[in-house]
C-alpha cells in the first residue's frame, strides 16, 4: 500500500488562519469531487472557521475517562476505517490525553499516512522542537506541546500562513481569534508587535531552510552544477597561514551586506594527509569563523583549485574569497597559483582575491626534521659505503679480464642501492660517487690511471652515477615520507585524544591541561592570563606580577611565560606554560592548536559563569514582575469586595436589614481574610527567595496545629474531615508556618475537590518521620506536570486570572523544606491528588 501525502500548513503565530486555510483546501477539494474528511478541527469559537464546517463530513471524536473527568480526542481507528482520500486533521503537536493510543497526534497522523491516507494538518512556529527555548525567550512563554522538526521536515508539502504583525493586532481587535474578554491581556503580552515580528522572521528562516533542502536535492537529482544564486553563500578559503584571520573578517563582511547569507570556511589538505596548515591557525580561524555564524569545512584534494571550485558548487556558493599568493615573482613565472587557477575556473561563482601582510612574502613551509633515518642507521650506511665498495673493489680485481664493464657496474650499482637502503642518500651519494673512481681507476682501460679512453665507457660511468643517484634520493625520499606518515598518525591519535575529553564532557581546563600534561610527558602545563592592570607592556613576560594563574595541573606551576620550558602565546593576554622538556617544532605545533582549545575552553567556562550569575538576578527580576502583577490584579479582587461593602455600611442614606448587614459585614470579613493570607503568601514567598525567612523549630503536637488550620479555613472547613492517630509522636517544626501549609494545602484540595466529596487529612508515623496527607477526590494531575504544580505564578490548566496568583503550593512546598521535611504529591486511589508533606519528628520523641 503507497503511503499517504502529508501537507501541513505552518503558522507564524496563532491565529493567522492556519485552520481556515486547511478548511478551504478541503472544500476545494469537495468541489472537484474527491473524497475529503475533517478528522479533527478546532474551531476556537470562530464563526468564520466554524462556518467553514457546514456540509463537511466530520468523523466523530472518541470519548476517554481520566481521573473523573472526560474528555473528547481524536479518533484514529474510526478515521482508517473510514479510508477516505484526504484527512482534515488538526494541530499536529497536539498532545493526547493519558489513555489514548498514542502520546501525541503526530504519531496517530503517522498511522494515517501509513494506511495510504493523505493528511493535511496544521502547526504554529513556536511549537517546533528546534526553537522552544527561542520562542520563550522571545515572548516569555514556554510551549509545553512540540513536534520534532523532522517530523514537518518529511512533509511532501509545506505551506507558510503569515500576516504582518499590525494585521493580525486588528484580527485580534475585531474579535476575530480571541473571545473579547482577552483580547486585551493577549494584546498587551504574548501578541505585541515585537513579538510577532521575532516569530515571523523565525518562521519565514526556517521556512526558508526546508526549500534550501528542496533545492539542494532538486539539483542533484537532475544532475545540476550551475550555480543558482537564490540565496548568498560566500566561502573563504583557508591554507592554514596567518593570513586567514584577515580573510574570515574581510569574507564576513561580505556576507554581512546582504541579509540571511551563509559564512563558511575551507582548507584543502592533501590525500596522504602530510601536508597541510598549520593546526595552531586552522584551530583559531575555526573558532573565528564560527564565532561570527559560520561554518567550518575540511575537503581532501590534490588541484587545490578544482577541490575549492568542487566545493563551492557543492553548498551552491555564490562568491569565493581567496588570499593574494604568498609566492615571490620569480616562483609565479613557473605556476600561475591557485587564486588565478581558480578565479580561471570559477565560471557564474565571483572570486575576490584580498591582499593582505603575508602576500608575496614566499610560503613558509612548515618546520621538518632533516634526517629522514636514525643516526644509527645513517652510521651503518656510511661504513657499508666504505667497506663495501672497498670489499668488492677487492673481490672483482681478480676477476676483472672475465668480466665485461656492464656486469662490474651492475655489481657497484646493486651494492650502491644497498647502501641506500640502510643509510639513505648521503652515504649512497657517496659509494656512487666512490664506486665510480674505482671503476675507473681500476677497471676502465686504461687501468691503474684516472682516464678513460673509450668514450662508451665515460657515458657508462656518468649514467652509473646518476642512477645510483636517482636510486639512493627515491630511497630516501620513501624513508623521509614514512617517518612523516607514522609522526602524521601519532600526531592525530593525540587530537582525536584530546578533542574527544570534550566530548566526554571533561570540558574543565584542568581536565584539558591534565591530557596536555599526560600526552608529552610535562611536569607542569599553566595557563597564565595577563593582568588587566598592567597595560601589556611587552617587557613583562619575566614579571611574575604580571601574570595570574587561571589553571594549572602538575607540579609547581610556572608564574610567568620566562619561567617555562615552553610556552605558547594564545592572544595578547593569554600564554599556555609547560614545563618539562623543550618541545621540538612538530609538538609545538600541536601544542599550538590545543592552547587554542584552552582559550574556547576558557571563554566558555567564563560564559558558563557569567549566565551562572545572572541566573539569581532573572529570578528574582521575574519574582518581582509575578509580584506586581499579583499586587495589580489579584489583590483588587478582595480589596474591592472588602471597600464596597464598607462603603455600603457606612452610607446613612440607605437603611440596611440586619440579615443584609450580617451578609455585608461577612463579605467584608471574608475578602479582608483573603487578602491577608494573599499579602501573607506574598511576603513569605519573597523572604523565601532571599533566603531572610525566620524558621523557628520546636517540638510541636499535631492535634494541636491541625483543627487550628481547619478552623482558618472559614466556611470551607465543612468540607475537610481530619483522621489523625491519638498515639502520634511530636515533631520538629515552626507551629506558624506548618499552620500555613496546612491551610494552603486544605484549600487547595477543597478548590479542586467536588462538592460532594470531602478532603481527608490523615497522619501516621514512619520511623524517624510523620507523613500528614491532605486527600481529595478532584479530577488529579497527571505524573509528567507533579513538578510544575509547584512553580510560582502557575496553575495547572487554569485559563484565567480570577482564582489567585498560584503561590500556595509553591509556598507550602518552600515552607516544609526551610522546616527540614519535604512536600510531595501522589495519585489519590480511585482518582484526585494526594499531598505527603514529611517532617522529622522531635528527639523528645525518640527518647520517650
Amino acid at each position: 500500500m503507497a503511503r499517504g501525502r502529508l501537507r501541513v500548513y505552518l503558522g507564524a503565530a496563532p491565529g493567522v488562519g492556519k485552520t481556515f486555510a486547511m478548511l478551504c483546501e478541503g472544500r476545494r477539494g469537495l468541489e472537484r469531487g474527491r473524497d475529503v474528511v475533517v478528522g479533527f478541527v478546532e474551531t476556537h469559537g470562530r464563526p468564520r472557521t466554524a462556518e467553514l464546517l457546514d456540509g463537511m463530513e466530520v468523523v466523530p471524536r472518541k470519548t476517554i475517562h481520566y481521573r473523573g473527568a472526560t474528555f473528547t480526542e481524536f479518533d484514529v481507528d474510526a478515521l482508517i476505517e473510514r479510508k477516505p482520500k484526504i484527512a482534515l486533521i488538526d494541530e499536529l503537536a497536539h498532545t493526547n490525553v493519558p489513555g489514548s493510543r498514542n502520546t501525541k497526534r503526530w504519531l496517530d497522523i503517522e498511522e494515517i499516512l501509513d494506511a495510504g491516507i493523505d493528511v493535511v494538518s496544521t502547526v504554529n512556529i513556536q511549537h517546533l522542537e528546534s526553537l522552544n527555548d527561542v520562542v520563550q525567550q522571545i515572548t516569555g512563554i514556554p510551549q509545553r506541546e512540540t513536534v520534532p522538526d523532522e517530523v514537518v521536515r518529511r512533509a511532501d508539502q509545506i505551506e507558510l500562513v503569515d500576516m504582518s504583525p499590525e494585521a493580525l493586532r486588528r484580527r485580534m481587535a475585531h474579535g476575530n481569534v480571541y473571545a473579547p474578554e482577552k483580547v486585551n491581556a493577549a494584546l498587551s503580552n504574548y501578541f505585541r508587535v515585537g513579538n510577532l515580528t521575532a516569530l515571523r522572521e523565525l518562521a519565514l528562516l526556517w521556512v526558508a531552510g526546508k526549500v534550501d533542502e528542496q533545492l539542494d536535492r532538486y539539483r542533484a537529482d537532475h544532475g545540476i552544477d550551475t550555480t543558482w544564486e537564490a540565496r548568498e553563500r560566500v566561502v573563504v578559503a583557508l591554507t592554514g597561514g596567518p593570513e586567514g584571520d584577515t580573510l574570515v573578517r574581510r569574507a564576513a563582511r561580505v556576507a554581512a551586506r546582504t541579509k540571511g547569507a551563509d559564512l563558511l570556511a575551507v582548507h584543502v589538505t592533501s590525500a596522504d594527509g602530510l601536508s597541510g596548515g598549520d593546526p595552531a591557525n586552522l584551530a583559531r580561524q575555526r573558532t573565528l569563523v564560527e564565532s561570527m555564524g559560520g561554518t567550518y569545512h575540511q575537503v581532501v584534494g590534490e588541484d587545490i583549485p578544482r577541490a575549492l571550485l568542487d566545493f563551492a558548487g557543492g553548498v551552491n556558493a555564490t562568491q569565493l574569497v581567496l588570499g593574494a599568493s604568498r609566492r615571490g615573482r620569480f616562483a609565479q613565472i613557473f605556476s600561475r597559483g591557485v587564486g588565478v587557477e581558480t578565479t580561471a575556473l570559477s565560471g557564474t561563482i565571483d572570486v575576490h582575491m584580498i591582499t593582505h601582510a603575508e602576500a608575496k612574502r614566499g610560503r613558509r613551509r612548515p618546520e621538518r626534521s632533516h634526517a629522514a633515518l636514525t643516526a644509527k642507521r645513517r652510521l651503518a650506511g656510511w661504513a657499508v659505503a666504505i667497506a663495501g665498495m672497498l670489499g668488492l673493489t677487492a673481490a672483482l680485481i681478480p676477476f676483472r679480464n672475465d668480466l665485461s664493464l656492464p656486469t662490474e657496474i651492475l655489481f657497484y650499482l646493486t651494492t650502491v642501492v644497498g647502501v641506500a637502503l640502510i643509510g639513505g642518500m648521503w652515504p649512497a651519494i657517496t659509494a656512487a660517487v666512490g664506486g665510480s673512481l674505482l671503476l675507473n681507476y681500476f677497471f676502465t682501460p686504461p687501468v691503474g690511471e684516472f682516464t678513460i679512453s673509450d668514450p662508451e665507457n665515460l657515458f657508462a660511468l656518468i649514467v652509473f652515477v646518476l642512477v645510483a643517484a636517482m636510486v639512493s634520493t627515491i630511497v630516501d625520499v620513501a624513508a623521509r615520507r614514512t617517518r612523516e606518515a607514522a609522526r602524521a598518525g601519532a600526531d592525530a591519535e593525540i587530537l582525536a585524544t584530546l578533542e574527544g575529553h570534550v566530548l566526554r564532557g571533561e570540558a574543565a581546563l584542568p581536565s584539558l591541561l591534565a591530557r596536555v600534561r599526560e600526552t608529552f610527558g610535562l611536569t607542569s602545563v599553566t595557563l597564565l592570563e595577563r593582568r588587566p592592570d598592567t597595560g601589556g607592556m611587552p617587557d613583562d613576560h619575566t614579571d611574575p606580577d604580571a601574570w595570574r594563574i587561571i589553571a594549572t595541573t602538575g607540579g609547581t606551576p610556572c608564574t610567568s611565560p620566562s619561567t617555562a620550558d615552553t610556552d605558547v602565546v594564545i592572544d595578547e593576554n593569554l600564554v599556555l606554560a609547560a614545563r618539562g622538556r623543550l618541545l621540538d617544532a612538530a609538538d609545538r605545533r600541536v601544542l599550538e592548536a590545543f592552547a587554542a582549545e584552552t582559550a574556547v575552553a576558557l571563554r566558555q567556562q567564563r560564559l558558563e559563569e557569567a549566565a551562572e550569575q545572572a541566573r539569581p538576578l532573572a529570578e528574582a527580576d521575574r519574582m518581582r514582575t509575578a509580584l506586581l502583577a499579583a499586587v495589580s490584579h489579584d489583590l483588587r479582587t478582595p480589596l474591592a469586595s472588602a471597600k464596597a461593602a464598607v462603603e455600603s455600611l457606612s452610607n446613612t442614606a440607605i437603611e440596611w436589614s440586619e440579615e443584609d448587614r450580617r451578609e455585608l459585614l461577612a463579605t467584608a470579613d471574608e475578602s479582608l481574610a483573603k487578602l491577608d493570607r494573599l499579602v501573607a503568601n506574598l511576603l513569605d514567598m519573597s523572604r523565601l527567595q532571599a533566603g531572610v525567612l525566620g524558621v523557628d523549630h520546636q517540638p510541636v503536637a499535631l492535634e494541636e496545629v491541625v483543627p487550628r488550620a481547619v478552623d482558618d479555613l472559614g466556611p470551607l472547613r465543612d468540607r475537610v474531615e481530619g483522621d489523625l492517630s491519638v498515639d502520634l509522636p511530636e515533631i520538629v517544626a515552626d507551629p506558624t508556618l506548618l499552620e500555613r501549609v496546612l491551610v494552603n494545602l486544605m484549600t487547595n484540595a477543597v478548590r479542586y475537590s467536588p462538592q460532594d466529596k470531602r478532603v481527608v487529612i490523615t497522619a501516621s508515623w514512619h520511623g524517624d518521620h510523620v507523613e500528614i496527607r491532605v486527600i481529595d477526590r478532584g479530577p488529579g494531575v497527571p505524573p509528567d506536570a507533579h513538578d510544575r504544580i509547584f512553580l510560582p505564578f502557575q496553575r495547572l490548566g487554569d485559563r484565567d486570572n480570577g482564582t489567585g496568583v498560584g503561590l500556595g503550593l509553591a509556598l507550602s512546598r518552600g515552607l516544609a523544606e526551610a522546616m527540614g521535611g519535604t512536600l510531595v504529591p501522589d495519585e489519590t486511589p480511585g482518582g484526585g491528588l494526594t499531598m505527603i508533606l514529611t517532617l522529622p519528628i522531635s528527639s523528645r520523641a525518640v527518647v520517650s
